[in-house]
C-alpha cells in the first residue's frame, strides 16, 4: 500500500512574489544600453544579435526574480502547511504569528533577526509575515517570509476562507 494521499490538497492561498512592474523598464532599458554598447564596440557582429541575446537574458533575471512562490494548502484544519518556495512548515508547529509591517520590516531583519530564523525577504515587498515556531525537533526558531497581503496568509494559516 502506497504511503501517498489519495486526495490533492485545495490550494488555500497563493501568492508569487513578483517584481515590481516598472523594473522591467530599467532592466529591459539597461539590456538594450548594453547591446548597443556592443555593436558599437564589436563591428564584426550582426547588429541583431547583441539585442536578441541580451534582452531574453534580462527578461529571464526579472522572472527568476520572480520564482518565489508562498502557497497554504490543505483540506482540514489540521493538515494545513505553508509552502515558500521548496520549503514547507505544517500549521500544527506554528505557536504565535503576527503581521510585520512595512515600517518595522528593518528592525525585523537587522538587529533583532535570530542567525537560525528561516527568512525569505523580497525588498520590492514590503510588508512580511513572522511565524513563531514550537517544535523541540527544529533548531529554527520561527519564519519571516515577505507577503504582500499578511492578513490573507494569517487568515487561510488560522483555517479562515480567503479571497
Amino acid at each position: 500500500m502506497s504511503d501517498t494521499r489519495a486526495t490533492a490538497q485545495t490550494v488555500r492561498y497563493r501568492e508569487r512574489l513578483w517584481v515590481p512592474w516598472w523594473w522591467w523598464l530599467p532592466g529591459l532599458g539597461l539590456a538594450a544600453l548594453i547591446a548597443y554598447e556592443v555593436t558599437l564596440g564589436v563591428r564584426s557582429l550582426p547588429t541583431w544579435l547583441p539585442f536578441a541575446v541580451l534582452l531574453p537574458v534580462a527578461a529571464a533575471v526579472l522572472l527568476w526574480f520572480s520564482k518565489t512562490e508562498l502557497r497554504i494548502v490543505g483540506n482540514s484544519a489540521s493538515d494545513i502547511e505553508l509552502w515558500v518556495g521548496p520549503a514547507h512548515l505544517p500549521v500544527s508547529v506554528i505557536a504565535r504569528s503576527a503581521e510585520v509591517p512595512q515600517s518595522a520590516k528593518s528592525a525585523a531583519l537587522g538587529r533583532q533577526l535570530d542567525p537560525a530564523a528561516y527568512v525569505v525577504h523580497r525588498p520590492w515587498v514590503g510588508p512580511m509575515v513572522l511565524l513563531v515556531l514550537d517544535d523541540p525537533d527544529d533548531p529554527t526558531p520561527y519564519w519571516l517570509v515577505s507577503s504582500r497581503h499578511p492578513d490573507r496568509v494569517l487568515a487561510a494559516l488560522s483555517g479562515s476562507p480567503t479571497n
